[in-house]
């Protein structure tokens, strides 16, 4: 079968081949070969890759936290009438390769009226959000601040809190050519490469200070959302865009309350089981139209490491990646 693999970490662009693989050997117990329909790229991939999970990611290896597929084949314990299921392989990487063998404890079924486009960003994006926002912010919360508000996840944040009757103020960079997807959504957007962008935060943020954080940059930026974070507060920190720590004293107990949120440690912390559950409110959600993401381009998987060292692959919106092609 075709694979795309990374023999060695690196920037994603420079060490992912596509080529010939020995395909999956015959299911164990409990287990599945699930035929890949659609995959992506996420930044969890390119973080993967480069090496900054040493201590549990191997080389070589097949990228690809996200995608859908079509159960194939079933080993002894997995009830025959899974084959043809569709589902979303979960648990590790490997969604760049036509077939993947896994345990069918971590295969989520996929609702017949999803189509496979929305289906493939069920994941990542939408999962940490609604998870973020039913764990951490609570019913009343009005004041709540997103950082990298134009991102994919800022505005399924967004989304998510204008059901809750909340307007979030956003936090950009400022990039040409990137705005937050529905202004409407956003009590007001800052631009942190305008001059005064902080006591613009402190006046919109008022003397009480923020409720709710949700920070993906970390660094400085992160570190002044924290300063205007209520000392009865939530500071969610669930990535780090800017490549830079937050400030050490931003865990020193005094002020905010500081959450780590890893989507890994939600996922992985019952062996599966719990997965139906908790991507029902994901696929309610998908199935209104929401928390979807914009597919730019199609790119079969032998084409993979061209597009990725294309500039077409700096663009905004998503690939949808045909593992068959």
């Amino acid at each position: 079968m075709l694979a795309a693999v990374a023999d060695s970490p690196g920037r994603l662009a420079e060490v992912l081949a596509v080529r010939d693989v020995a395909g999956p050997a015959a299911c164990g117990v409990g287990e599945v070969v699930v035929r890949m329909v659609a995959s992506t790229v996420n930044p969890s991939d390119e973080v993967t890759v480069s090496g900054a999970y040493g201590s549990r990611t191997s080389f070589p290896m097949v990228p690809g936290f996200e995608g859908v597929g079509v159960i194939d084949a079933v080993g002894p314990g997995v009830p025959a009438g899974a084959v043809g299921r569709r589902v979303l392989p979960l648990g590790s990487a490997g969604a760049w390769q036509q077939y993947k063998r896994l345990d069918h404890s971590w295969c989520v079924p996929v609702p017949d009226d999803l189509p496979d486009e929305a289906a493939c960003f069920a994941y990542i994006n939408p999962l940490t959000a609604v998870t973020m926002v039913e764990r951490f912010c609570p019913p009343g919360a009005r004041n709540v601040v997103v950082t990298a508000a134009t991102s994919a996840i800022g505005r399924h944040l967004a989304e998510l809190l204008a059901d809750r009757g909340v307007a979030p103020v956003g936090i950009v960079r400022g990039t040409p050519g990137r705005t937050v997807a529905d202004p409407s959504r956003w009590r007001a957007v800052i631009r942190t490469d305008e001059p005064g962008w902080r006591r613009r935060l402190r006046t919109l943020t008022g003397p009480r200070g923020v409720e709710v954080a949700f920070d993906c940059v970390g660094g400085g930026v992160g570190a002044d959302v924290f300063a205007v974070t209520a000392a009865d507060g939530v500071f969610v920190h669930y990535g780090l865009l800017s490549g830079t720590p937050l400030p050490a004293e931003c865990f020193t107990g005094r002020g905010a309350r500081v959450e780590l949120f890893r989507l890994r440690d939600t996922v992985q912390q019952d062996g599966g089981r719990h997965l139906p559950a908790l991507f029902a409110p994901v696929f309610a959600n998908l199935r209104r139209g929401r928390l979807r993401t914009a597919v730019t381009r199609r790119v079969g998987l032998s084409e993979l490491p061209g597009h990725l060292k294309s500039p077409a692959a700096g663009q905004a919106g998503k690939i949808l990646i045909d593992p068959q092609g």
